[in-house]
């Protein structure tokens, strides 16, 4: 009997009818999930600065923790963004002045990103005005402990123990920041005394 070897097959030349239908289908379903996404760029935006706002305030707690020290976060009055710094327990109530030309002694200790570059990008600062990847995103409104954003800015404060506090004996109560761009409005929601961290979605 004569056999067909593996070497005497016809080499196949091109894909069945239906592979190609599965693969059109295939690209056809992606396209409709992903498109829509990348055309709500502000919305993706929105999303990745609530989740940048949520990991440096706990990287703040967890610093403070982990240091013994207090630690802020500091919100600008214009919504740009915020800055981490250290806080003596003398300086507790010290107004510090977060411009370039502050003098040495009333600018505030920064602490140092661990991603960041050299000299002043080593500042743990962020600026959704510069920061290419939050162009249409604002911080709305911050509310920390019952205070709304003041005139010089608000901030939330770490102790040792990693819990929130208004004074260096007095735990904190809770607060609330509202992020938003053209498409998405967030709201970060931070527990009393705990400092837990939720986020909901508004309309």
């Amino acid at each position: 009997m004569y056999h067909i070897t593996s070497s005497q097959r016809p080499a196949r030349s091109g894909y069945t009818l239906i592979e190609l239908l599965i693969t059109i289908a295939i690209l056809g379903i992606a396209s409709a999930v992903l498109i829509p996404q990348m055309g709500n760029l502000s919305a993706l935006e929105a999303q990745a600065a609530v989740r940048t706002i949520i990991a440096d305030l706990s990287f703040a707690q967890s610093d403070a923790l982990a240091n013994q020290e207090f630690r802020r976060v500091h919100f600008y009055p214009d919504g740009s963004g915020y800055c981490l710094i250290r806080v003596a327990e003398g300086d507790f109530f010290k107004a510090f002045d977060y411009s370039d030309a502050a003098p040495v002694a009333d600018a505030p200790e920064y602490i140092i990103d661990p991603l960041g570059g050299a000299g002043i990008l080593e500042r743990y600062v962020m600026n959704f005005e510069t920061d290419t990847r939050f162009k249409q995103v604002v911080i709305e409104s911050v509310v920390i402990d019952g205070n709304p954003l003041l005139p010089n800015g608000t901030d939330i404060t770490y102790d040792s123990l990693g819990g929130t506090v208004q004074t260096p004996n007095t735990p904190g109560i809770s607060g609330r920041i509202v992020v938003s761009s053209t498409d998405e409005r967030f709201e970060i929601i931070i527990a009393p005394f705990t400092g837990k961290l939720t986020v909901k979605r508004l309309p």
